[in-house]
């Protein structure tokens, strides 16, 4: 099982702080995106596609291509601006 976070608006958003996914078939972030996809449906595809967000995979910020491996803990959060 994956243990996945979300942050800041993107959490908001959806409604959820953190799940448990299994282990998708795609072991990279984009099948864990995919498979939330899958799962949740159309708000889900609009916050983890359609709009940019950040990854993280054990606190390590990556891109959609980084594997996964069971046990991982994959974050999303939405990219931050300042001032």
């Amino acid at each position: 099982m994956l243990k996945v976070l979300y942050f800041a608006s993107l959490r908001e958003r959806l409604g959820v702080e953190q799940e448990s996914l299994a282990l998708p078939a795609d072991r990279t972030v984009a099948g864990v995106i995919d498979a939330l996809i899958s799962a949740h449906g159309d708000r889900w595809q609009h916050a983890l596609k359609d709009d940019p967000i950040l990854t993280a995979v054990n606190l390590e910020m990556c891109d959609v291509a980084q594997s996964v491996e069971d046990n991982d803990e994959v974050a999303f959060f939405p990219p931050v601006t300042g001032g």
